[in-house]
């Protein structure tokens, strides 16, 4: 009998991310056995009932990989309390497949989104250790003097982590004085990209998500999406692969390992 974590079941039956699946059982959404699931709880799909509000988890379904360009007041969740329009709206008249969006885009932002039932590939896309660049074209209030840049490329703590970009430049000056800006992030947390100007002084005005790693298509309009080319998927596969790193203090596999030295000239 092989057990593995209810968040890993979860998203490789495409319900959704790892991360999400963490909070729905925290929420105390998942049962097992018709017992409540903890965070932590394992379980084996071959033998084990698993349900998820009510509802039996399926096995695995064929990946399903979309492009979408959200449009803004949009909500990138799979259902919204304030019964606001969220991504899965507009997929649902074509698209039969549980698919849900990677990381997320704030309601007031617009822009590339990855939609997917790939669970595994979703927490590599979303997690900041495997170093995925997303790039976002922002327009800000006025225009940032060079020590304000400064500050701006030094980064800022959101929600207590340090933020950083990878890179920013402007893009040009708009005639009543505002600026656009290019901007590239590797964390992929809330809000950051609108944090990073705020603490600087320039409030964004309107931010699109120009670029996910190797996916970008500046021919999709507002509220269309399309299926990922496999060229895509392998790219965007390669890419969360060549940028992984290894969490801090992580133990050395056997092969990394020096070598022990031999005892020499002891006597016997």
């Amino acid at each position: 009998m092989t057990q593995e974590r209810l968040q890993k079941l979860m998203a490789r039956a495409g319900l959704c991310s790892r991360r999400e699946g963490e909070r729905i059982i925290s929420e105390g959404r998942v049962t097992v056995n018709g017992h409540v699931a903890h965070l932590g709880s394992s379980a084996d799909p071959s033998v084990d009932h698993i349900k998820v509000d009510g509802k039996m988890l399926r096995r695995k379904e064929t990946p399903r990989y979309i492009l979408l360009y959200k449009p803004r007041q949009v909500m990138t969740t799979c259902d919204d309390p304030e019964e606001r329009m969220t991504v899965l709206d507009l997929l649902k008249p074509t698209i039969r497949e549980r698919v849900y969006p990677v990381g997320r885009l704030d309601y007031h932002s617009e822009g590339l989104l990855l939609m997917t039932n790939d669970g595994d590939l979703a927490t590599r896309v979303a997690h900041p250790r495997y170093g995925i660049v997303r790039e976002y074209l922002v327009k800000v209030r006025g225009n940032l003097s060079d020590s304000e840049l400064m500050r701006l490329r030094r980064g800022a703590h959101v929600d207590g982590r340090k933020v950083v970009p990878k890179s920013a430049r402007r893009e040009r000056i708009t005639r009543e004085g505002n600026s656009w800006w290019r901007v590239e992030v590797t964390e992929g947390r809330t809000h950051e990209v609108r944090e990073l100007f705020f603490r600087v002084g320039h409030p964004v005005q309107r931010l699109r998500r120009t670029a996910i790693g190797p996916l970008r298509d500046d021919h999709i309009a507002p509220g269309q999406f399309r299926d990922l080319t496999g060229t895509e998927i392998a790219r965007l596969e390669k890419a969360t692969k060549k940028g992984f790193q290894k969490p801090k203090g992580s133990p050395r596999k056997e092969s990394e390992k020096a070598p022990r030295r031999g005892r020499t000239g002891s006597k016997r």
